[in-house]
């Protein structure tokens, strides 16, 4: 956090910068999962009393928008005040004012303390027994946080990422992840470790690629590993050939015939998981 004297001693674009940066932070704090080392540690001045300080600055700057300001003024004399939604509207108004939107990987996320113990370490968590990922040579740190997203979130068990892939400790991949990363873990295969980590479990390897049997005819096992490949290449001939249980294609019209490897995965993880639901095995 930048002291508010300091802060409003900055112009133009640095300062609606810092500000946007430092109302992010204090969006984390305020839903309980700040950013290592960007916890609010003041001790002279209540959070409430800081966050107030910084809007105030944002409405002095010159290109705030009238309906923007009318809002946040009302905003500051709501009781109780609303430290979140100040620091929401600030934001969004300071990146709309640089030009820029908030991107996905900005979005603050509410924690969920029922499944965490004091430490922050996760007690529980729900999900398919068996259902895997395998990414396999994914540059992207971003793409590779989303992956763990959906993964997380669809009820993925595992994730496991190849030698070539995007460390997921990296800085911007964890960014992204928001914290699933950290949750689910990761263990990092060759094509071979995970051929052999399949047979000795019993769990079939599928691979998401063109070419293959269209999603809605696909018959999703009830444990498996499913394969995704790089943005650029997709799945590998080597590990198209450890697919053992198949090819699901994702059908597409458009010219193009392209989608993101994050958003391609999202919707694999829907269907497979809505045969999980409605099957019985």
């Amino acid at each position: 956090m930048i002291d508010p004297g300091k802060l409003s001693q900055l112009e133009g674009g640095q300062k609606r910068r810092k500000l946007a940066l430092t109302l992010g932070a204090l969006e984390r704090d305020i839903d309980g999962i700040p950013e290592k080392g960007n916890e609010y540690s003041y001790k002279s001045i209540s959070r409430t009393d800081y966050v107030k300080k910084i809007v105030e600055i944002c409405l002095k700057d010159p290109q705030m928008p009238q309906d923007a300001g009318k809002l946040l003024r009302e905003v500051l004399l709501e009781d109780p005040f609303d430290e979140k939604r100040a620091c929401n509207l600030a934001r969004n108004t300071m990146l709309k004012i640089i030009g820029t939107f908030p991107a996905e990987w900005d979005l603050i996320i509410a924690p969920h303390p029922e499944v965490y113990d004091e430490k922050g370490i996760v007690k529980k968590r729900e999900f398919f027994e068996g259902v895997s990922v395998y990414a396999e040579d994914i540059r992207s740190p971003f793409n590779l946080g989303s992956i763990f997203r959906t993964a997380e979130a669809m009820g993925a068990e595992s994730v496991f990422v190849s030698p070539l892939c995007v460390p997921p400790d990296h800085p911007k991949a964890l960014r992204s992840g928001m914290g699933c990363i950290e949750t689910l873990g990761w263990q990092k295969k060759s094509l071979d470790e995970l051929e052999e980590y399949a047979k000795e479990n019993e769990i079939p390897i599928f691979v998401l690629e063109t070419g293959g049997t269209p999603l809605e005819e696909f018959k999703f096992p009830k444990k498996g590993i499913c394969i995704i490949g790089s943005e650029e290449l997709g799945v590998s001939p080597q590990a198209l050939k450890k697919a053992s249980y198949g090819r699901v294609t994702i059908p597409m019209k458009g010219l193009k015939a392209s989608l993101n490897v994050g958003v391609a995965f999202g919707i694999l993880m829907q269907k497979w998981v809505e045969s999980l639901n409605q099957k019985n095995f």
